[in-house]
């Protein structure tokens, strides 16, 4: 059911069959339980496993008493919603292959499983590569893992999304 589902939703997109084999992304399922985590950067309410929240919780209270601010920008995004993400780049003029570039195809974002974080600080644009080149970056890339968390898209890796500096999936839980 799920597949079918999202390969309607690939159909009615204009993703061809053999995303997975082409972007080298594995399928994402959605979980069973996800817990409040509270309202991101923009005043959203978002969601995440309740083993992703609390290691969120607790690498956020660290990097603060380190002075570094980490900021929520995106957590948990269903299948449809990340559909609805890429119609409306889509209805804007965009090219199906400059969207998928930066966003996976529905069933395929680790934004699917509320393990995922997109994380931002004051210092720097959201969902910008200059996010990099910030304190907080830094101390994602030395501490991040000691809380479960990997940053997923790093520069020349093998899969077709572009480099994410601000992207990090809770890995422990699975």
């Amino acid at each position: 059911m799920y597949n079918a589902r999202i390969a309607m939703l690939h159909a009615d997109l204009g993703i061809a069959a053999g995303y997975a084999q082409r972007s080298g992304l594995p399928l994402q399922i959605e979980p069973e339980e996800l817990v409040d985590a509270g309202k991101d950067m923009f005043g959203r309410d978002q969601k995440l496993t309740p083993l992703a929240l609390a290691a969120w919780q607790k690498m956020q209270l660290a990097a603060a008493d380190q002075g570094v601010t980490l900021l929520l920008v995106s957590a948990f995004r269903s299948v449809d919603y990340q559909a609805q993400l890429i119609r409306k780049k889509l209805d804007a003029g965009r090219t199906l292959e400059d969207i998928m570039q930066f966003n996976a195809a529905p069933g395929f974002s680790e934004h699917h499983t509320g393990r995922a974080v997109d994380i931002a600080c004051p210092d720097a644009e959201p969902l910008q590569e200059e996010f990099e080149k910030t304190i907080a970056f830094n101390w994602l890339k030395v501490n991040a893992k000691d809380f479960g968390f990997v940053m997923s898209y790093p520069r020349d890796h093998r899969h077709a999304i572009s480099y994410e500096p601000w992207h990090w999936c809770f890995q422990l839980d699975q």
